[in-house]
């Protein structure tokens, strides 16, 4: 069974000077009324501004119709009486008409108390929705001048001044019945959107996090498996890709866990085959002291058999490890390390030599122990190639250089060998598949490389082919 992944603590969350709600529904919720009660301002002013308008008009058009009974009375004069009356039947204290750039007034009360102010309609133009806010939040008892043109009279236009008192009370009473029917709209409009937006997206998405947060607790809990539901949209997308990701993780889990009992075990069976070998090989050393022909005919290949049963089990053991240590890095000199690790490596001047093109001042900043385990497995793979090679005798060389500059060192090796085959070259640095040689793990270029990138360098294959392999260590400086 897998191991279960560690909790770990929840970061805090930050501090906010706004109160914002934390879940999404809540979110939701209040961004919605707020989007809703913002349409609803919006659409305000226009709607006052033009209920203004047409109150303004009526008045005006009924003034008109009260000037109609001055034209039939004898020489169109009427009395004070009749004309108050005509003027309270339209609710204006004045009104005028404008005939041949002339203005000529029809109906007045004795006087005014104040100076009205203008309202022009013989623009065309829609009222200025700022002019209901202007009436409503003006000084009390104060009179409203209104132009229009006429409908009823000849002239250019006609003109009446009222007291804005009743025009204020009737706004007033449709800004309380418009903020009622935007309160109601916005209550219902937001619980349907609210409610929509709920069921289509907030729902489903809690569904996800709850078993992605189920599935982190615990992988083989069945009940953090998410059925998907079928939708092709987003949400659906989410569902289909998260239910797929666990199905990997859980198998990817399974496989690790099977891997790390099967490691466990190859590790201690390595072990001891170990052992065998070093006990085989000094045996192997004693025969070796003999007189027999025979014995002596036979010893290089028990010799080679045994160090190459040897190094498989050594790199078996260090790949099995969960994880090298992090590097202790030093200067080092690199000529030096190189013809250490060329003798653990089994180069020498009379089969595969190192040709060092390196000064004995040249140095890199490394691990020396990872540097040489580095190198050694490099020159190793260059004389096993060389080795295997008929008619050449295992006489080869690898070349050694060195180029600097400002922010890493590359140490390039060049063998004269016969080149990776097809094979090899495509998984050159996977484990257990990159191997160049019969019988070999490819467990030592995996190794090679992981170690020069935990200095923060790489490892990398520059060219292969007949004539010779190249491989690039690149090593950081500073």
């Amino acid at each position: 069974m897998a191991d279960a992944v560690p909790p770990t603590e929840p970061a805090p969350p930050a501090k906010s000077r706004i109160f914002w709600p934390g879940g999404l529904s809540a979110r939701l919720l209040l961004l919605t009324v707020l989007i809703v009660v913002l349409a609803n301002l919006l659409i305000l002013p226009p709607n006052l501004a033009a209920f203004e308008e047409q109150r303004l008009l009526d008045r005006l058009r009924a003034a008109e119709v009260a000037t109609l009974v001055t034209q039939s009375a004898p020489n169109g004069v009427v009395t004070a009486h009749v004309s108050q009356q005509l003027l309270a039947s339209a609710e204006v204290v004045q009104v005028s008409m404008g005939v041949d750039n002339e203005r000529h007034l029809i109906l007045q009360m004795p006087r005014l108390q104040r100076t009205p102010y203008l309202v022009d309609l013989r623009r065309g133009a829609a009222m200025s929705w700022l002019a209901p806010f202007e009436t409503l939040f003006g000084a009390g008892g104060r009179m409203i001048r209104v132009m229009a043109k006429p409908r009823f009279l000849p002239g250019e236009f006609v003109e009446i001044v009222a007291p804005d008192a009743p025009l204020k009370r009737e706004l007033l009473i449709q800004l309380e019945r418009l903020l009622g029917i935007a309160a109601f709209t916005s209550v219902v409009a937001g619980a349907v959107v609210y409610f929509s937006l709920n069921l289509l997206l907030v729902r489903p998405m809690q569904r996800i996090t709850r078993s992605m947060e189920r599935f982190r607790a615990d992988p083989a809990d069945p009940h953090a498996h998410l059925d998907p539901s079928g939708r092709r949209d987003e949400i659906g997308r989410a569902e289909r890709e998260l239910d797929r990701m666990q199905a990997d993780l859980r198998q990817a889990l399974s496989s690790r866990a099977r891997l790390a009992a099967l490691g466990e075990a190859v590790a201690k069976i390595n072990h001891d085959l170990r052992n065998m070998l070093t006990s085989a090989q000094v045996a192997s050393e004693r025969l070796a002291g003999s007189g027999d022909p025979r014995v002596a005919q036979a010893m290089p290949r028990l010799e080679r058999a045994l160090d190459r049963a040897i190094t498989l089990a050594s790199n078996v053991l260090a790949f099995g490890k969960s994880e090298e240590p992090p590097p202790q890095k030093r200067e080092l000199g690199l000529r030096q390390a190189l013809e250490a690790a060329a003798e653990d490596a089994g180069l020498t001047t009379l089969g595969v030599a190192l040709d060092a093109q390196i000064g004995a001042d040249a140095r890199v900043e490394a691990d020396p122990d990872q540097l040489h385990r580095i190198l050694v497995n490099l020159l190793r793979n260059a004389r096993e190639a060389i080795d295997a090679v008929d008619g050449r005798l295992g006489v080869g060389k690898v070349t050694a250089t060195l180029t600097e500059d400002g922010e890493q060192s590359t140490v390039r090796l060049a063998d004269d060998g016969p080149g990776l085959p097809e094979h090899a070259r495509a998984h050159i640095f996977q484990p257990f598949s990159g191997s160049a040689r019969r019988g070999g793990t490819g467990l030592g270029l995996a190794i090679a490389r992981e170690l020069a990138q935990g200095h923060g360098g790489d490892l990398v294959l520059v060219e292969t082919g007949e004539g010779g392999t190249v491989f690039e260590l690149r090593l950081p400086r500073g």
